[in-house]
């Protein structure tokens, strides 16, 4: 059986539709989790929707909203977005599920079983906007006497009866976990974390409120609804069947990988770690904390008018170019730009101008030329060391920096394949030796056949639905497209023996123009 593997977005909150940054996230995921089937690993890919609390509470009453149906409207944008951009999820959680609500008060009970919990007063400062708890030492000033967070939300002395969470408990534990190689990166992500865990003495945890009704109510304790970050968290325990601890959630946890954002790394290593050691389950494998996007280098803002929409985005320069720009622009875990300048420039050049150009040229060459028909080929020295380089980007240089979360470093080196392979289509003008060579023209095109399979193959994580309808017109079958078949070598035998003849190629990356609004700033 395959080897699990098990990734995880972080769980939206809906209070508003899909941004960039949900998009980017939501993209990267699914590139890894399809990079990872086409290892061959046996996949779960986990999203969803984080809908109770506060916030959600108070934005569905200023609608005049009942906050189940706002909720489901607005988790329907995120269903929409996973659609729109190809994300091949698993699973689509949404925590107002019963499932999930059950689930969520198994770990508590298994938490309140272990002793970590105790009924006593809150009085401190609260973020509705980030869902979180602050200690005084950090908080900020901000206009008009105002205290901020450290995100610079503006945080509330709060005053409530709470069931508190023994956090402090398990400080050493958590120490301990995050200073595990592996664990959190990029390092300045796991060097914050440990900042903080070192730095402060870690206070109890208050996990119920009082003050509304929006949330998993607390078992045995009526008036009492769990701190969102309980209830969302637990999201991705929900995703693979549990409070059934058998089948999926046997295979598949601890997860591989919990992909979040930046800004909510503290719950994912330190809260969420504590509650699963609490409830005897063990933590995930790995968390990674990416970066944010800018509009044009700033921050996005409504005030500022550079809140785009991603689907418009997607629409309007195609998704897998969308998906491309943003694996490869943005080192992944730092912080990134795009524009729509950016995203045309980017893409012109190499998915249009160089693996685009490369594949159609190939093809046509081979259809006008040889009539479509491939055929078996000897290889010179000029061609078995082009294969050679796409063989050891394809089959191993890429898979090693996309295994390792380095996405753009893995997408580089693709790139540094395709220039080899339009050097190669240069040095041998294959449109000159179709005059002197015939012969020395078949096995120059059958060398970039071979090549543009290779390269389709390692990019389709990237860009699927292009790079499968590249593969469709190349006759690969489906089952054909993994990384194991980049190291076969009687994938050509197996093509010509179904008697396969290539048609009239259709280009999969035309050229994007840049919109008249856009190239007018």
């Amino acid at each position: 059986m395959a080897e699990p593997f098990y990734i995880t977005t972080a769980i939206a909150y809906p209070n508003g539709r899909p941004h960039i940054g949900h998009a980017y996230e939501a993209i990267a995921a699914d590139a890894i989790a399809r990079f990872q089937r086409a290892m061959g690993r046996d996949v779960r890919l986990v999203t969803g929707t984080d809908e109770h609390g506060l916030k959600m509470d108070q934005t569905a009453r200023k609608l005049g909203r009942d906050a189940l149906e706002f909720a489901t409207e607005m988790s329907n944008y995120f269903r929409e977005m996973c659609a729109a951009l190809d994300i091949s999820y698993d699973a689509f959680r949404r925590t107002t599920e019963e499932q999930h609500k059950a689930a969520s008060i198994a770990v508590w009970q298994a938490m309140e079983a272990a002793g970590d919990l105790y009924l006593d007063r809150y009085e401190g400062w609260y973020s509705v906007r980030d869902e979180a708890f602050y200690d005084e030492s950090e908080l900020k000033d901000g206009e008009g006497g105002q205290r901020l967070s450290p995100q610079g939300t503006p945080v509330e002395w709060t005053v409530e009866e709470s069931w508190f969470f023994r956090l402090s408990k398990y400080r050493d534990y958590l120490i301990e976990l995050n200073e595990t190689p592996g664990f959190l990166e990029p390092e300045s992500r796991r060097n914050e974390v440990l900042a903080f865990l070192k730095g402060n003495e870690l206070r109890d945890l208050s996990v119920s409120r009082t003050s509304f009704d929006w949330g998993v109510p607390v078992p045995g304790s009526p008036g009492h609804v769990m701190y969102v970050w309980v209830d969302a968290l637990t999201t991705y325990l929900t995703g693979i069947g549990f409070p059934d601890r058998e089948g999926d959630f046997a295979r598949f946890w601890p997860a591989n990988l919990h992909l979040i954002g930046k800004d909510i790394v503290r719950f994912h290593t330190v809260y969420w770690p504590a509650f699963l050691k609490s409830a005897g389950l063990p933590a995930p494998k790995a968390v990674f904390g990416h970066g944010f996007l800018l509009h044009r280098g700033e921050k996005m803002s409504k005030s500022l008018g550079n809140v785009v929409d991603p689907l418009e985005l997607a629409e309007r320069f195609g998704v897998d170019q969308l998906r491309y720009f943003l694996l490869r622009e943005v080192s992944f875990g730092q912080d990134g730009s795009y524009s729509a300048e950016a995203i045309v420039t980017r893409c012109n050049a190499e998915l249009a101008n160089s693996f685009g150009n490369l594949a159609q040229r190939s093809l046509s060459m081979i259809f006008k030329n040889l009539d479509g028909k491939l055929s078996a080929f000897e290889s010179a020295e000029a061609d078995a060391a082009l294969l050679a380089t796409v063989q050891a980007t394809c089959a191993d240089e890429f898979p090693a920096a996309f295994g390792a979360l380095d996405l753009s470093g893995a997408i580089e080196a693709w790139m540094k394949a395709v220039f080899a392979c339009n050097q190669y289509v240069d040095e041998q003008a294959p449109w000159t030796l179709r005059k002197t060579d015939p012969e020395r023209m078949r096995v120059v095109l059958m060398t970039l056949f071979s090549a543009v399979r290779s390269l389709a193959i390692a990019i389709r994580p990237v860009v699927p639905a292009s790079a499968d309808r590249l593969l469709d017109q190349m006759g690969i079958p489906a089952v054909a497209r993994d990384f194991a078949a980049l190291g076969t070598t009687n994938w050509l035998d197996e093509l010509l023996g179904s008697g396969f003849t290539l048609e009239q190629p259709v280009g999969v990356f035309p050229r994007l123009e840049l919109p008249a609004d856009e190239a007018a700033e």
